[in-house]
């Protein structure tokens, strides 16, 4: 296996292990955690034919985490979110905006990357990347971000109230779309300031 995937999972192993451990609400950890669940088997089942580039990895880590943490005490709850809120002001928790970033940040990479690697905006001609890329990612999280925002209201109507904790609005009306836009944000952030260094990353993992 890979040493990058090794690391990867000796790292998020304990992480998990310990999120699992008594969390707030079991219904709320295991809708947080299932895009982890889903997610670190099917990079591990595609190692071969279509590893990740280094980057890549690096952020999706970082975003299991996140889903990971939150899926333990629940986003509305999450201690460092309290403090912040307490320290800012601010009248609820705002750790489900740094999810909601993550969820624009990390799939923007990955759609670049799965673009990049697989479609003909690899190649204008000239040897770059098409212009077209980063405007069609973009679109790719926030179609994302609005297919996941349908999946969580889709979630409440079955689960009814036991759906409150996964939802986190804290009576904030414009939740859903301010989850969108700090996905799109986060999209458009990742985009510009990551492309040099994604390629670079790509372009070692092509390499071998």
């Amino acid at each position: 296996m890979d040493r990058r995937l090794i690391w990867f999972l000796v790292l998020l192993a304990p992480v998990l292990a310990w999120s699992a451990v008594n969390p707030h609400d079991r219904l709320t950890w295991w809708l947080e955690v299932f895009p982890v669940l889903i997610g670190v088997p099917l990079i591990l089942a595609v190692q071969k034919r279509f590893p990740l580039s280094s980057l890549l990895l690096v952020l999706v880590w970082c975003h299991a985490v996140i889903l990971i943490v939150g899926g333990h005490y629940t986003y509305a709850l999450v201690p460092a979110g309290e403090w912040a809120r307490e320290w800012f002001g601010w009248t609820r928790n705002n750790y489900d905006k740094l999810g909601h970033f993550a969820q624009g940040f990390v799939p923007a990479i990955l759609a670049r990357e799965l673009l990049l690697r697989t479609s003909p905006l690899r190649n204008r001609g000239d040897g770059r990347p098409s212009r077209w890329t980063g405007f069609l990612v973009v679109c790719v999280c926030l179609g994302f971000s609005g297919f996941y925002e349908l999946l969580e209201w889709w979630t409440a109507l079955a689960s009814g109230a036991a759906a409150d904790a996964f939802l986190g609005t804290q009576g904030y009306i414009w939740d859903t779309q301010s989850d969108m836009a700090w996905a799109l944000g986060a999209a458009i952030l990742a985009v510009v300031t990551l492309a040099k260094v994604h390629d670079r990353s790509m372009a070692k993992i092509m390499g071998k």
